[in-house]
Parts: structure tokens; sequence; C-alpha cells
């Protein structure tokens, strides 16, 4: 439910970008007010067609994604546009099942906020969202192991001099993994980095994004390439350094 008090405005030299895909018409013209004293610019879509073709014209920078739409369902959209984009996209259940939520992260979502919500928490996970896709590649310089590059000034990602889409969430993940190779991180030290992620599914959204990553980094093959399990404990980066890096 939204709340009566606004808080303080908050100015940004850059008004960002957001597209909420939401049929409650009600509920997205109060947030799009809402979002604005944040400097956000929120545009509301209200089916799926509707959505997708606001995506391709206004380019956000942001997806706000409700699972329960008449036509095609959130999940069904989130996977449509994981073909050809890799926007952040923050799901909002109204579902308490846990595997729903699961379902959206398999699909590539980023985040998700379950309904009802305070309209202040979705507006601080929007903006942490934003703020990760910023700094992912704030960073000059780049990366180099044996068959990956990571250019954090490009915030490009090549394997065997392919390019490799992924999300900033991926991204940001390989990064975090990336610039610790050879260290043992638990899921733990894993969140406390990427941040967004809902404590009830901790350890099966880690999980999930370390799957999702190998799959799109070619890392599946045992032994891994980068990707190494340390079971009951994490993850380590095991990518070897180039040597003219």
């Amino acid at each position: 439910m939204l709340c009566n008090s606004l808080g303080k405005t908050r100015y940004h030299p850059r008004m960002a970008k957001v597209l909420l895909i939401d049929d409650d018409r009600k509920h997205s013209e109060l947030m799009q007010a809402y979002f604005k004293r944040y400097g956000i610019n929120l545009i509301c879509a209200y089916d799926s067609v509707q959505g997708l073709k606001k995506l391709n014209r206004e380019q956000p920078d942001l997806l706000l994604l409700d699972i329960m739409l008449p036509g095609k369902d959130g999940f069904e959209i989130c996977r449509e546009v994981r073909k050809f984009s890799n926007i952040p996209i923050i799901m909002l259940t109204a579902r308490g099942d846990v595997i729903d939520r699961v379902s959206g992260l398999e699909l590539g979502a980023d985040d998700y906020v379950g309904k009802p919500f305070e309209p202040r928490e979705l507006v601080a996970r929007v903006q942490a969202a934003l703020r990760r896709s910023e700094l992912a590649g704030s960073t000059i310089g780049a990366l180099n192991f044996e068959g990956l590059s990571i250019d954090t000034e490009l915030r490009s990602v090549s394997v065997d001099g392919q390019a490799v889409d992924l999300t900033s969430m991926e991204y940001e993940l390989l990064l975090i993994l990336a610039r610790k190779q050879g260290r043992k991180l638990s899921r733990d030290d894993i969140l406390s980095e990427l941040r967004g992620i809902d404590a009830a599914i901790l350890t099966r959204a880690v999980d999930i994004m370390i799957s999702r990553l190998r799959h799109k980094i070619g890392d599946t093959a045992k032994p891994p390439r980068f990707i190494q399990t340390i079971w009951g404990r994490g993850y380590s980066f095991v990518g070897i350094p180039r040597a003219d890096a």
C-alpha cells in the first residue's frame, strides 16, 4: 500500500527513466507521482503489448515488471526481454511462493519485491539497481585471464575473443569473483557486495545467478575454467591471469 508521507524530495542532475508494466492503473499513477519525488521518471504501461512497445521506444534505464498481467504474464515478458536486452529487471509479485520468486531470477530478473510493499522500499531497490548498473563500468582498466577478458571501462566481457552479453547483476557478480581471483567467497560474501536480493532465498539466489553466469560464459565443463564451486562454502574464481596482461 502507498504511505501518505512522500518523504524528502531528492534532486538529481539526470532524471532516471523507469518503465513499470502493471495493469493496476490507479496504483501505477500513484507510484508515478511518488517516484518523481526521488528524481525518477516512471513510465507506465498496463499490458505486455503496450509495455514492450514502450520499452523499445523509451529505452528506459530499468524495468519494473508485475508478474500477474493479462495476456502474457511477467515471466513471459521477462523471458522475451532477455532475448534482446540486458536492462535491469525488478519483478513485482503478489504471490508469496518462493518458487515464483526463484523462477524470475532463473529467467534473468535482477531482483524482486513482494506486494504489498512500501513505496520507499521499492524506490530504494530501484536506486540500488540503477547504481549497480552505473558503477559496474566505473573503474577504468581491464581484467585479463586466459580465455576471458573484462573491460571495466566499456563494461564488456569476452570469452575466447567472442563478446558475451551479461545483465548488470551478472556482470557485477563476475567482476566481484574475478577481482578476488583465487579467494574462497561464501554466498554471504557475494550477497553483501551485490545487495538487493531478499533474505528469504539468499542461498538459492546466489546459486541461480552463478548458474546463469556459467552458462553465458561457457563454463559448464568439468573442471571449470573460471568459477569453481567450493562445496558447502561458496565459490572461487580460478581463471588464470594472462601473462601479457
